[in-house]
């Protein structure tokens, strides 16, 4: 077949697997871009000191909800600030302050304390629940870069930012002061996180859904139940372990001791090991495999993935403290859970 130089022409380009060529001048400003937020990140660090800890104290302590406000583009990082707050043990949820002077005043209770977001400090929108906060004695926690604005003078403890300059080229578009609040945030909820040593368990009660609630699933919310496990007792012969095996059909059967603690398993391929056997005359203990692997029910669900693809195993008994089986978690368990 021949291709015309029309039809090569026309044809479309496959220009989404062809990387456009390095601009060295954009790749300045990026990079100009990332150190000036980098160095701002910095200064914010190194600028911590008793107001901080303030704030920590004052969140730790709120009976209620912390509310979380602020206006264009502090008001979006303040929607994510929530978000992070609410995820890692403080209860919390933004409110819009414009619509806070429009009756959503109402959702803040006694109980509860504010972050209120603001670069300038100033910002009009702001003043209502500034307002309602002095009013009704609800704890303020200011957030801006002017240590003599109205929102930091008014605050019970204001967190004042580095005056670090924008990154933008007119130094005015938010972008280092807006860093620099999400990530003074970040560092409130770490810390509070910390304090209250808020575990993987925590995390995972309020992340249910997704792969990272998938991976922090512990073998208790995906393991068979004790009164479904096929077991057997090591005099029994292999003719009623291979009945019990077929039953379960998990491909294995536990082997238990006189205290009814789990001694060795059969497997698939233990029955192969014995084909040339007599094998439904032979004791269990004599075929089975002694000291198997096994985990423990809060174990997360990913240790035992762990253990079946190091030991090319697809189940796993699960046992309590005196070693006997209380469970068995399978690899199709797991795959179903989106674990594997």
């Amino acid at each position: 077949m021949t291709v015309t130089p029309e039809a090569k022409q026309n044809a479309p380009q496959n220009v989404g697997h062809t990387p456009a060529p390095a601009s060295s001048a954009d790749l300045a400003v990026a990079r100009r871009v990332l150190e000036i937020e980098a160095t701002a990140l910095h200064e914010l660090a190194e600028s911590l000191d008793g107001a901080f800890c303030a704030a920590i104290d004052l969140i730790e302590g709120l009976k209620g909800r912390l509310v979380i406000t602020g206006m264009g583009k502090s008001g979006h990082i303040a929607k994510k600030i929530a978000a992070t707050f609410a995820s890692t043990g403080t209860p919390s949820f933004f409110v819009h302050p414009a619509e806070a002077s429009h009756g959503d005043l109402g959702m803040i209770g006694k109980d509860d304390g504010v972050l209120a977001l603001s670069n300038s400090g100033e910002t009009p929108e702001l003043s209502d629940i500034i307002a309602f906060t002095r009013r009704f004695n609800v704890p303020l926690i200011g957030m801006t870069r002017k240590p003599h604005s109205s929102l930091a003078m008014q605050s019970d403890c204001p967190l004042v930012l580095p005056a670090s300059p924008e990154a933008c080229p007119n130094k005015q578009a938010p972008t280092t002061s807006t860093t620099a609040m999400l990530a003074c945030a970040d560092a409130l909820a770490v810390t509070l996180m910390e304090r209250r040593g808020f575990s993987a368990e925590d995390f995972r009660t309020f992340h249910p859904g997704g792969k990272l609630g998938q991976r922090l699933l512990h073998v208790r919310d995906v393991m068979h139940p004790a009164d479904s496990l096929p077991l057997i007792a090591k005099d029994a012969l292999m003719s009623e372990a291979l009945v019990t095996m077929t039953s379960h059909s998990f491909g294995c059967v536990g082997v238990l001791g006189d205290r009814d603690e789990l001694i060795g398993i059969v497997t698939d391929g233990d029955l192969r090991r014995h084909m040339a056997d007599n094998i439904v005359a032979m004791k269990v203990m004599d075929v089975m495999t002694a000291g198997p692997k096994v985990t423990s029910e809060m174990a997360l669900a990913v240790e035992a993935l762990a253990i079946m693809n190091d030991r090319s195993i697809t189940a796993l008994f699960v046992l309590d403290e005196a070693g006997v089986p209380g469970g068995l978690v399978h690899i199709h368990d797991l795959l179903r859970a989106g674990v594997a």
